[in-house]
Parts: structure tokens; sequence; C-alpha cells
């Protein structure tokens, strides 16, 4: 009898498109889901008879209360090689497998920077403006060449927006707990003396950290009061980073020139999240990840690391 596979949150439904499914096929029937199933009740019911998730990014938490209502549950395949909201212990008591896959940290940046200029520019706005015949230029851009760029994070993704940030001509600083300036020096960035300064100090910041114990809430109202009234803060990190509600507050008091996120406490956002509708606002529905190329790295991982696992040899085990 063939295994049924879920794959979760295939929003594009291009999960059995851009890679090549055949290699299991005789073995497994692939079951997509275009829409998010929210709640562990829905999700227990709506994966029942399944034998092997494949599931995308962090959206999907897979607690033991979870894992333990999945009787037929054997492999779990995560997109990335980090997963905070699998319960990895529950897992292995309850004989389920867990892999990972690679996962390119050039589309964030990409769209890191899509985000930036986008609020710098107020290309939203001039393009709708633009389009429904109103006024012929309606803001004034904010430069980039020689302002200050402040980078909470210079690991990989940091990083790599450092390094289009001077090639845009600005002035780059960056912190975070563990930075050295061994490190700062490699990139070719200013370290800030601390977390305050550099939020002080910057006319962009941008957040590249990973969400854990010291980084949840790293954000909050004191922080953010700190910015400059023309400062613009980006998140294509992890939402409980920043937090929501003093952002939004910021947002609406006009504190901040603007925000850029592409991250939240909720994903897919309720219809009436108030993240929608937020002055100031340049949003995009957690798009980081979402490039053709990295898909084919995900699915076509996923694929490999099901074949692998039915061949009694797991591949990428997490954690």
């Amino acid at each position: 009898m063939r295994l049924r596979c879920a794959v979760l949150d295939d929003f594009q439904r291009v999960a059995t498109e851009v890679a090549d499914w055949s290699p299991v096929h005789d073995d497994v029937e692939v079951v997509v889901f275009d829409t998010h199933i929210d709640g562990e009740d829905a999700l227990a019911a709506a994966l029942a008879d399944i034998d092997i998730v494949v599931t995308l990014r962090e959206r999907v938490p897979f607690p033991g209360s979870l894992i333990a209502r999945l009787p037929r549950l054997k492999l779990i395949v995560a997109s990335g090689m980090r997963n905070s909201v699998i319960d990895y212990a529950a897992a292995e008591a309850h004989g389920v497998t867990v892999c990972g896959t690679a996962s390119s940290s050039t589309p964030p940046v990409e769209l890191t920077w899509a985000l930036l200029l986008g609020l710098a520019r107020g290309v939203v706005e001039e393009s709708e403006g633009l389009r429904a015949g109103g006024p012929w230029q309606r803001t004034v851009g904010a430069d980039l060449h020689g302002r200050r760029l402040g980078l909470l994070g210079l690991g990989k993704t940091g990083s790599r927006v450092a390094r289009v940030g001077l090639a845009f001509g600005m002035r780059v600083s960056a912190w975070s707990q563990n930075l050295t300036r061994d490190r700062a020096d490699e990139v070719g960035v200013d370290l800030a003396p601390s977390k305050e300064a550099l939020l002080a100090e910057s006319d962009f910041v941008s957040v590249h950290l990973a969400l854990g114990d010291r980084t949840r809430g790293l954000l909050g109202a004191a922080e953010l009061a700190l910015l400059k009234p023309t400062a613009y803060l980006v998140n294509t990190s992890r939402s409980a980073i920043v937090d929501q509600d003093a952002l939004l507050a910021a947002l609406r008091e006009g504190r901040i020139a603007g925000a850029g996120v592409d991250v939240f406490d909720i994903e897919p956002l309720p219809a009436g999240h108030p993240m929608r509708t937020a002055p100031r606002l340049l949003a995009t529905p957690h798009l980081g990840y979402v490039t053709r190329a990295n898909y084919a790295t995900y699915y076509g991982q996923a694929v490999e690391a099901v074949r692998a696992y039915l061949d009694g040899s797991p591949v990428r085990r997490l954690p």
C-alpha cells in the first residue's frame, strides 16, 4: 500500500511543479494542501491518514500533543535545517523521523532590499497614485548614500545585506550579543558599541537574527523609542524579535518614518488584523524564502529525504 504524504501550505500549488517526485511515485501518494490549516484539532483531523508531512518553514507547529494524535505519522520533512516549532523529543518518542533541507540566504537578502528601497522611495504609494490618476509626485524620497544602515545580526544573511549597503555608499554598523570586532572588520562594517547606540544612530535598521530566548522581544517599546523619527525599520527575520504592538503604536503615532515587515505573529494574517492597515507600513506575506530556486531546493530535497527514508537511510536528520 502506498504511503500518503501531505505537503502543507503550498499556497501557489507549485510543490509538484518545481521538483521531480517520480523517485517516490510508486511508494507515495502526494496530497497538496494549498490553504493553511490552523489549530491542533484541525491538523489532527486533516493529517489523520497521513504517513509523511512536508512542512514549510515554521508556520505549522508540531508539538508533542499533536504528534501523539497522529499514530500513522512516520516522517516530517521541514524546509531549512532549523525548526523551532517541532518537538523533536516527542517525535523521537513516537518513532517519527525529522529531516531538513538546504535553504539559501540569498532570497531574504533580496527581499530585505526590496522593502528598504520601497520604503525609502515611496514606491508603493507613488505607483498606486500614478495608476489611480492621482497627484504627480507625492513623496520626497530618503537618500541611502551616506546614511547609516544598522544591522541587528551579521551572520550569513546580515553580512550579505551589509555588502549591498556598502555598495550603495551607506555607512554600515552591526550589533548582536556575540558579534566580535574581527567579524565586523571581516565584513567591512562598524561594530556598534551597543544595541541602543545602533538604534539611536541609524537611519535604517534591519533585523537578521535567529529567534531564541535572548532575541525574543529584543525590540520593544523602549528600544523603538530610540529610533529617529526619520528612521525606517525592516524585519525579514522573525516576528517575535520585534514587539508587534509596540511597532504598531510607533507607526500610528508617527514616531518612526516607516517599517518594512515580512513576518508576523500570526501567519497567514487574519483579514481584520491591524498589521494589514497600519500606516507607514510596507508589508509582504512572508515572501523572504519564496523564490523558484529556493522552492526547487526545498521540494527537491524533500523528495530526496522521503526516498532516503523509504530506503532506510534518512538524510539531513534534525535536530
